[in-house]
């Protein structure tokens, strides 16, 4: 019985050293197989970390290219500003010539008709005829008749007239507008009344649109619609208007200031120019 006892009691003890050996040998491979699944987890994660890196970078450099080139529109829309604002001084500078010319020439017409007058005469705005008409002899001044046009200004310029307008006018052409201003207000005030006076007052509102001083050259030029109606310059002056007008940025009134010269004068250059600006300002509005 003993016996028997005993070899059960072996046997079991046998069993659970072979257990115990079987558990020995598994936990190393079980932490074994734990550390290799963890380092695979690591490396996935520097993988996953290194992509996102990668998508950064890629899109930081997006965001660089793409503020290279607004960079460099914003570049060419400066340049297109500049070159057209050089155009815009250019074609204001060849009208100032342009009509200073024509003024020079009827001046040497009237200087023709009346050799004393030629000698002192200031260059009179496109189509003066009353500056044209005016006597030479200060004795026939005082019975000359006076201008066409209930507005027109009666009295004939006499010699400090002459001399006063002549110094301002020279001193528009040789750019000292400063000086124009002044001088053509002068003139004004002292011969409210002549026959330069319209001359005056359109000669008064380009020195300060010239100079981009608008609403003053505006002032002036509807002055001398207002107060010398049937003046040979008035196609002129509301040309200016119109121009000042746009310039102002009142487009609206600007094109109907034109149209109204194209209308009321047809056949003049005043005509001609404000139909070619309207041309223009249409032909930008269909771009845009």
């Amino acid at each position: 019985m003993k016996t028997a006892l005993a070899k059960q009691f072996k046997a079991r003890l046998g069993m659970a050293g072979a257990i115990a050996s079987a558990m020995l040998f598994a936990v190393p491979a079980f932490a074994q197989d734990s550390r290799l699944s963890l380092a695979d987890r690591v490396t996935r994660l520097e993988q996953q970390a290194q992509a996102q890196n990668q998508g950064g970078t890629s899109l930081v450099n997006q965001v660089q290219q793409l503020q290279a080139q607004v960079q460099q529109l914003q570049g060419q829309v400066e340049e297109l500003q500049h070159q057209l604002q050089q155009m815009q001084d250019k074609n204001k500078a060849q009208y100032i010539d342009l009509d200073s010319r024509l003024g020079r020439l009827e001046g040497n017409g009237a200087g023709t008709n009346s050799p004393a007058a030629g000698a002192n005469a200031a260059p009179a705005p496109a189509g003066s005829a009353a500056a044209a008409a005016t006597p030479a002899n200060p004795a026939q001044a005082s019975t000359a008749a006076p201008a066409s046009g209930g507005s027109a200004p009666a009295a004939a310029p006499d010699a400090n007239a002459q001399a006063a307008y002549d110094a301002a006018f020279q001193a528009l052409r040789g750019g000292d507008y400063a000086q124009a201003s002044r001088g053509f207000r002068s003139f004004i005030q002292q011969y409210p009344a002549n026959t330069l006076t319209p001359n005056a007052w359109y000669w008064l509102g380009e020195s300060y649109y010239v100079t981009m001083n608008y609403p003053v050259a505006l002032e002036a030029f509807q002055r001398l619609l207002s107060q010398f109606p049937q003046s040979e310059k008035a196609p002129d002056a509301l040309l200016k208007v119109g121009y000042s007008q746009l310039e102002l940025k009142q487009a609206d009134a600007g094109k109907a200031t034109l149209q109204q010269v194209a209308s009321k004068y047809p056949n003049s250059r005043a005509a001609s120019l404000a139909l070619e600006r309207l041309r223009r300002l249409q032909l930008q509005s269909a771009i845009r």
